[in-house]
């Protein structure tokens, strides 16, 4: 059966969801991230029409997100356990996190859309001019494009105005200050031979490069606005409440005022919000901390850290500290230190703008004072002068980088790839050393019971069905299809056991040193628990290894488990054993050696690592601080992507580079012209238009291999 006939809800018609009203009430919203058709609409809002205290739910295909109103107090739970009965992955969202509306991104297209329309009116009036007009025709057309260029170029231009000087003031150079000079003086020129009656205007001119630069600054905000978007909605996953006992009361309150002596409880397969005390035995999942792979139990009085999950049943948990002072926010303190390094990598375009403005200022300068000296002409000289900065106006330059990036990470983004950071591409086309965390990322918790014989398979299917512990529920997934055997009296010891009795005797599943036991009136059967590789992890190290990257798995798990996993890789360095510190350690060491180090992971362990390497990836599944420390998310979860993006971004590498050298020999060719004096309106019009599409072709081609 197809991906899609599989779809539960892709059997219902589209036309045939039921009508849900719109009232009062609270309003939650839950991620859908397997919803791909109308199909899936009718089947979310038909299981949700049926659940209890849902009063009405709208489903968003694009967002994959479904709006649910619900009866005061009602909350999420009943429309998840629907949701997840009739096969929808849904988690809830924090609607706080997620973005509002794009007031940057539409002012941008208003300006874009304003510089362009007087470009084509003040071009078509210029033809006139061009083509031979004289006197008091000329000197109409000039002043009817003024009064349409300069409103245009002040209102359109102003994004380039304010970070010039924003730049100069702050006593540095970047691209937008051969722009904003160059537009200030075609305007200013332009005037001056308007009010003079001279032959030339340069109105046109200062048009074209506000609007090819507009576009450029769009593409840029698209590609990273589409990153913060979805990065937001992953992040907004993690809920911000939690309940808390006072005085007998239970309540849901904001993570953040819980203070050290509340009572905290945690539903099994809640989330610690806080650091506290364990009041009662209990069962934990550590993976997230530690990368033990295996569930930890713990008595009353044990310690339990923010981001560890309780397992089996509910967890009273007494705070010890708030959560402005819990491990979550001291590892994101080390990953704040961490990012630190790399906020200071500049792009390719920042570092081309620190040596292409100021020879841009050079070159203007000796032409000003060439011709004025030579000609003794300050009017020619200054004609000249803003020739060349129009000429060698960065407009091909600008657009350089944003459209080979908002192209490639549109490619990217459409396979499921997305890129959160504005030089990820460029640090990944740099990596050559891969280091991948283990569980979570690379493995699975399921079993593989093929070995064993029915009439134990039937007992193991039987317990392990009645029970909500993650490892039974591996073992029932691992014995879909077999009949359960007749069993009775089935209780379950928390985080330990699951008992009952058949007509040979007591039987169990239980907790034994490296994996769940069967226990049978005949003895005891080791179940095989060996973790399973994650779809898609064989061919992603095989295809890194192909690709001549440098491959190495560094977990906090046991050295066996990792050696295990790493021999059905294919990989031959392992780093097992290794806490927080410890990764990011590795990954400090490995800088220093020179390496361009890519972090693969998804626990709170590898929050620090990830922001401390060269890049990082995380995939859609990760906590969130592991999501918000990487560059990049795989929203599919499919592992082979990970050799893509790194080709990927190889290639966009080599096009901007190659967008450049055009950028570069179209000034080798343009600029004698200019400073020969030579130039028109006309010529640095197609000019730059040329240059601009020149390179935005050049980024529209091809794809990696």
């Amino acid at each position: 059966m197809s991906a899609v006939a599989a779809c539960p809800g892709c059997l219902v018609a589209a036309d045939e969801r039921p009508a849900l009203r719109d009232a009062a009430g609270d309003e939650v919203i839950l991620s859908l991230p397997a919803i791909h058709c109308a199909g899936c609409i009718a089947g979310v809002e038909r299981t949700l029409a049926t659940v209890p205290g849902v009063r009405s739910a709208r489903v968003n295909l694009s967002r994959r997100r479904v709006r649910i109103v619900t009866d005061p107090g009602a909350g999420p739970d009943a429309a998840l356990a629907a949701l997840d009965a009739a096969g929808y992955d849904a988690q809830e969202m924090d609607a706080g996190a997620l973005d509002g509306p794009d007031p940057a991104g539409r002012m941008l297209l208003a300006r874009i859309a304003v510089a362009g329309f007087a470009m084509m009116n003040v071009m078509a009036l210029s033809v006139a001019v061009w083509s031979g007009a004289t006197d008091v025709t000329r000197e109409m057309f000039h002043w009817i494009t003024a009064v349409i260029a300069l409103p245009a170029t002040v209102f359109s231009a102003r994004p380039f105005f304010a970070g010039a000087w924003g730049a100069l003031r702050g006593g540095r150079m970047n691209m937008d200050v051969p722009i904003a000079v160059a537009i200030a003086l075609a305007c200013g020129s332009s005037i001056y031979e308007m009010i003079l009656g001279g032959g030339h205007a340069w109105f046109d001119a200062a048009l074209s490069l506000t609007f090819f630069l507009l576009v450029g600054r769009w593409l840029d905000h698209r590609s990273r606005g589409r990153a913060r978007s979805a990065a937001a909605e992953l992040a907004a996953l993690e809920q911000a409440r939690a309940t808390v006992d006072r005085d007998g009361t239970p309540r849901a309150i904001p993570v953040a005022e819980i203070v050290p002596g509340d009572t905290v409880l945690l539903h099994a397969g809640s989330r610690a919000p806080v650091d506290g005390v364990a009041l009662a035995d209990a069962t934990l999942d550590r993976s997230a901390l530690t990368g033990e792979s295996l569930p930890v139990q713990i008595a009353a009085g044990d310690a339990v850290c923010a981001g560890e999950i309780a397992l089996g049943a509910p967890l009273r948990l007494r705070a010890t500290a708030a959560a402005g002072d819990s491990t979550l926010r001291r590892l994101a303190a080390l990953v704040e230190v961490a990012e630190t390094g790399r906020h200071r990598y500049s792009g390719l375009a920042d570092r081309a703008a620190a040596i292409y403005a100021p020879l841009v200022h050079v070159l203007a300068l000796v032409a000003f004072a060439g011709w004025w000296i030579g000609a003794g002409n300050l009017h020619l000289a200054i004609g000249v002068a803003t020739a060349v900065l129009i000429i060698t106006c960065p407009c091909a330059l600008g657009l350089a980088v944003p459209a080979v990036t908002t192209t490639v990470s549109g490619r990217l983004f459409r396979a499921g790839v997305l890129l959160k950071s504005a030089t990820a591409l460029e640090r990944l086309a740099e990596i050559d050393t891969v280091l991948l965390d283990k569980t979570g990322t690379l493995t699975t918790g399921r079993a593989d019971l093929s070995g064993l014989d029915p009439r134990a398979a039937g007992i193991a299917a039987a317990l392990s069905r009645a029970s909500s512990h993650p490892v039974s529920r591996a073992v029932a997934a691992a014995l879909d299809g077999v009949a359960a055997a007749p069993v009775t009296d089935l209780r379950e010891e928390t985080g330990t056991a699951m008992r009952g009795m058949t007509a040979d005797g007591p039987v169990a599943l239980i907790r034994g040193r490296t994996g769940p036991v069967l226990s049978l009136p005949s003895g005891k059967v080791p179940l095989d628990f060996a973790e399973t590789l994650r779809p898609g992890a064989a061919e992603m190290v095989a295809d890194l290894r192909a690709r001549g990257f440098d491959v190495a798995i560094v977990t906090g798990d046991a050295a066996d488990r990792a050696e295990a996993i790493a021999a059905d890789l294919g990989v031959d360095r392992v780093h097992a054993a290794t806490g927080p510190e410890a990764k990011a350690a590795l990954v400090a060491d490995l800088t220093a050696e020179g390496r361009r180090v890519l972090m693969l992971g998804d626990g709170l362990n590898d929050a620090t690592a990830l922001a401390a390497a060269h890049a990082s990836m995380s995939p859609a599944t990760a906590l969130d601080a592991a999501r918000a420390a990487s560059d990049v998310v795989l929203l599919g979860g499919d592992l082979r992507l990970v050799g893509t993006t790194l080709a990927e971004a190889r290639l966009a590498a080599r096009r901007i580079r190659q967008n450049f050298a055009l950028a570069a020999g179209y000034n080798l060719v343009a600029v004698p012209l200019a400073l020969a004096g030579v130039a028109t309106p006309l010529m640095a019009a197609l000019a730059m238009s040329g240059s601009s599409i020149t390179v935005v072709g050049n980024a529209l081609r091809g794809r990696a291999r």
